[in-house]
């Protein structure tokens, strides 16, 4: 294991048990953000970097029944929260690395990640992953409950011109992982960019 999962490791373990406490509030922008996703009825989607789970019931709701819903992260204690919350009965849990994920090529329709993208240690090659495990045309949502600007406040710094969440980095970004961004908004209540999968 590398430092940059043992360290990503170690930040999510020592804040899984408190984490949907902190952000309480945060439902209704991830059922919007699910929603922007355009799943149907019987979609296979994948929320890379799950945490607690708290895309998973939206994620149901919008595949229904005979949909599959997968939830992969890294940390245990996440998972477990995930559980102790009920929502690993709207998706099947994974303790995997979104680096290296243990699914088929082009197997999902689309892959939703909120807060993700800070934490990949190699994000082109990370993006590129997900990419494989989508098929030509579907879709990938990296989503924030608030933007930018607002979260750099809440953490104490300020934006840098490197972050990779600026959407003149991450265009580029993404075309080179094979996907094209589709849409981009950055406001203080959400940050959303989609993009589909190269075919």
């Amino acid at each position: 294991m590398s430092d940059d999962h043992t360290h990503v490791q170690e930040f999510f373990t020592a804040r899984a048990a408190g984490w949907d406490r902190r952000f309480p509030d945060d439902g209704p922008a991830y059922a919007a953000a699910v929603a922007e996703l355009g799943l149907r009825s019987g979609d296979r989607v994948l929320d890379a970097g799950c945490g607690t789970g708290r895309a998973l019931p939206p994620l149901r709701a919008a595949v229904g029944p005979s949909g599959v819903v997968l939830g992969a992260d890294l940390t245990p204690a996440m998972l477990e929260e995930a559980v102790r919350a009920g929502r690993n009965r709207d998706g099947q849990l994974l303790l995997t690395d979104v680096a290296t994920l243990p699914l088929r090529a082009e197997s999902l329709d689309a892959v939703f990640a909120a807060g993700l993208i800070a934490h990949l240690p190699n994000p082109t090659e990370n993006l590129r992953e997900l990419a494989r495990v989508v098929r030509p045309g579907g879709t990938l949502a990296l989503f924030h409950p608030i933007g930018r600007a607002a979260l750099a406040a809440r953490q104490g710094r300020r934006i840098t011109p490197d972050d990779l969440r600026a959407k003149a980095n991450l265009g580029p970004l993404l075309a080179g992982a094979g996907w094209r961004m589709t849409s981009y908004v950055d406001e203080d209540d959400r940050f959303l960019a989609l993009a589909e999968r190269d075919g």
